[in-house]
């Protein structure tokens, strides 16, 4: 994928994974929501707490990969300023690195 869309198909790519991280930013606030307003069992705080954690460090994922669609930045890798193959985005559409980049963050 070219660090730049061009054409209609691109666009429409584009919009696509712009609905499909707006609505998982949607589905993971309310999970958030539910999580935080919990009081259950206080034998599971530990795992509640992970669960935020997590929940939370989604959220994070997701609205930035939408701040780099609204800045043109999407699809570019954060490191080595590569494209990211549309493959690796349609598996993970809040990916920041291209694969070999990934793998040497660790």
């Amino acid at each position: 994928m070219s660090t730049e869309l061009h054409g209609a198909h691109d666009q429409q790519w584009l919009t696509r994974l712009r609905t499909t991280l707006t609505t998982e930013f949607e589905a993971q606030t309310a999970r958030l929501t539910e999580l935080t307003a919990d009081t259950g069992d206080p034998g599971e705080a530990h795992t509640r707490a992970a669960l935020i954690a997590a929940t939370r460090q989604s959220l994070a994922q997701i609205a930035d990969a939408l701040g780099r669609m609204a800045d043109g930045g999407y699809g570019t890798c954060a490191r080595c300023g590569t494209g990211i193959p549309s493959e690796r985005l349609e598996v993970l559409p809040h990916a920041r690195y291209c694969v070999p980049c990934q793998q040497r963050q660790g």
